[in-house]
């Protein structure tokens, strides 16, 4: 019996600490979904490895299809649920009615936690990552690499900031497509059809910016917002503009900020500035303004 206890003792003392090895690869391995670059492998990461998933699906939610976020729960079979379809389900199992709500899978919520996905932006050159699941994250708001799209009509070009304005550039002229060329701080005057042509769109004769008016008309008269086709990035230079309606007696200036968009919407989002012009300032279907834009946001909001 001495023997034998001896030589148990001899094997526990070979045998590697279980803890401090089991920390260490959890820590350090991370599940990568559609990334086909070559792995480095140092020496602290020699314990490691990559993973690639054939498909996102095993991430997803089995009930409504989108990513599973904690909490995530499975019924007595192990079929997962995320929180919100419990709820919706009545915390009874979907596939076979077993109850779920209880049971946190606490594995699948360390896989989604190290899964790492590349920014949605990636093709249009964002070299970001995020874990699955966040593509709306804090980061993607703010992306310099965000889709913008064109707003000149009938075309449905997307693409990062910099290629929108090359493609307006080289695809849409000045005349055939009706932009308007402006020069910063030099105010210009321009006509707008409130029933046919409710918007239109400027182009910066140095760099290229897409600044777009829009019209939306209401019973008691017509609001005018002016947007610019750029991300919500940091450094991504922002706009303001005085805006005014010219009458031959009476004349309504507004400083406004130049809210940055990524698409055109034809419906007015109404928390955003805008300068509402009442109908007795209106004289049929066509209305002149003058517009002069500002590369500094702050310059015209106080006029």
């Amino acid at each position: 019996m001495a023997d034998r206890e001896r030589t148990l003792s001899r094997k526990r003392q070979r045998l590697p600490p279980l803890l401090e090895e089991s920390e260490s690869v959890t820590a350090t391995r991370m599940a990568t979904v559609g990334d086909d670059s070559e792995d480095v492998v140092t020496e602290a990461q020699s314990k490691t490895q990559s993973v690639k998933l054939q498909s996102s699906d095993v991430l997803d939610c089995p009930i409504c299809f989108e990513p599973l976020k904690k909490p995530i729960y499975q019924c007595t079979n192990g079929h997962l649920s995320c929180s919100s379809c419990c709820k919706k389900m009545n915390n009874r199992c979907s596939f076979c009615r077993s109850p779920i709500g209880d049971i946190r899978c606490r594995a699948m919520e360390k896989v989604i936690e190290a899964t790492i996905v590349p920014c949605p932006n990636a093709k249009y050159g964002c070299k970001e990552s995020t874990t699955y699941g966040n593509e709306s994250s804090s980061h993607e708001k703010v992306c310099v690499f965000a889709r913008c799209f064109c707003p000149v009509q009938n075309c449905n070009y997307g693409g990062s900031y910099t290629d929108l304005k090359g493609h307006a550039n080289a695809a849409h002229s000045w005349k055939e497509y009706g932009l308007i060329s402006f020069v910063f701080d030099r105010p210009l005057i321009f006509g707008m059809d409130i029933n046919k042509k409710k918007m239109v769109v400027f182009r910066e004769e140095q760099d290229g910016d897409l600044v777009v008016v829009q019209a939306f008309k209401g019973t008691e008269g017509v609001s005018v917002t002016v947007s610019c086709i750029a991300p919500l990035a940091p450094g991504i230079r922002k706009l303001s503009c005085s805006l005014a309606k010219l009458n031959q007696y009476t004349t309504l200036r507004l400083g406004l900020r130049v809210k940055n968009i990524q698409k055109v919407s034809e419906q007015m989002q109404f928390e955003d500035g805008f300068m509402f012009i009442p109908s007795y300032m209106l004289s049929g279907d066509h209305m002149k303004m003058q517009i002069c834009i500002g590369s500094d946001e702050y310059k015209y909001i106080h006029i």
